[in-house]
């Protein structure tokens, strides 16, 4: 099945980056983006080289890691019955891992390596320096994600995503958050990286288990990372990570349109899940008329029949402290 690639643009300069996010949809793919960054140099000329400057950097607390036998063929997921993960994790210092993966790749015997989100400005402070993209207005949360052939189950992630790819080659398979009934999602509340993953392994997906996955890769996008590329994922389109390289070092930048104080929306969604989801059919679709009329389409709702001073909560945007009053009235509210 043929996979539409994810539109690419070369030429974009950094003052011209926030514009071109700013109203951005779907996902882009800037070529050579970061491609004179000093990790993206050091990665051509050697893998050694580039982690030999990530460990320079380093704070020396222990990272963690999650070691993957050959069976698992480097996809990091679920044990067979689902009641654990197949692979074994552990911190250790980041200075091992390395000695490891470079190990491995000299001599590859199926093994997988694989250091997922560790937050630089805590482990890789050093790294910030030479490495940062115009974004201090939107404060992204920066993280390294290093391995050898890993491959990281469709998830979807509430922040936008500028991910930098700096060492090795990686693909990135997109869904559009519509496509979520044919992805089959696991467990909510229990996932290898602690958020619900798609249970097809789209690069050699079983259609008879899995059916709808087929209309999934109709409306995929597929986007191959070179070295020193940049891809922006937006906020809750799925994501299917592949390394391809013995050695891959992936940069990302997360961050959301909306102030912190206003919680995540997955809060929202278990929230509903616990009062909505096992009521009756006819019940529920009431409720669906309440939130698409007070949270989905509320840019269509008059509210002209509320005096202003009355407006609390539907007061749009939510002001801070409105947000920390309706905070504080749902704590005290799912303690009964």
């Amino acid at each position: 099945m043929s996979i539409r690639p994810v539109r690419r643009i070369a030429g974009v300069s950094a003052d011209e980056l926030s514009a071109l996010l700013q109203d951005a949809s779907e996902p882009l793919v800037l070529a050579g983006f970061c491609a004179h960054w000093p990790l993206v140099q050091l990665g051509l000329q050697s893998a050694e080289a580039a982690l030999g400057f990530i460990a320079g950097c380093s704070s020396g607390e222990p990272v963690a890691v999650a070691a993957l036998a050959k069976e698992a063929q480097g996809r990091v997921f679920y044990n067979a019955d689902q009641t654990g993960f197949n692979y074994s994790g552990g911190r250790v210092s980041f200075h091992e891992f390395c000695q490891q993966l470079l190990a491995l790749a000299a001599a590859p015997d199926g093994r997988c390596l694989y250091m997922g989100s560790t937050e630089v400005s805590r482990w890789f402070p050093g790294v910030l320096a030479q490495h940062q993209l115009p974004l201090s207005d939107w404060q992204p949360l920066t993280s390294l994600w290093i391995g050898n052939q890993a491959q990281i189950a469709a998830h979807y992630d509430f922040p936008h995503n500028l991910a930098c790819n700096l060492v090795g080659q990686r693909e990135f398979l997109l869904f559009p958050p519509q496509q979520v009934a044919n992805l089959y999602p696991g467990p909510m509340e229990f996932a290898p990286g602690g958020q619900d993953i798609s249970m097809v392994d789209f690069n050699q997906p079983d259609f008879e288990r899995f059916p709808k996955a087929r209309e999934a890769l109709q409306a995929a996008q597929l986007a191959r990372l070179e070295p020193g590329d940049l891809l922006f994922i937006p906020s809750m389109w799925w994501h299917q990570v592949t390394g391809k390289a013995d050695v891959n070092v992936l940069l990302t930048h997360w961050w959301r349109d909306t102030p912190g104080y206003l919680g995540r929306p997955n809060n929202a969604l278990l929230a509903a899940v616990l009062g909505i989801r096992s009521l009756p059919k006819a019940q529920r679709q009431a409720w669906q008329a309440l939130f698409e009329y007070y949270v989905f389409e509320h840019d269509e709702v008059d509210q002209q029949q509320i005096s202003p001073q009355a407006l609390g909560m539907l007061e749009k945007p939510l002001p801070e402290l409105e947000a920390r009053k309706l905070r504080a009235d749902l704590q005290n509210k799912l303690k009964r």
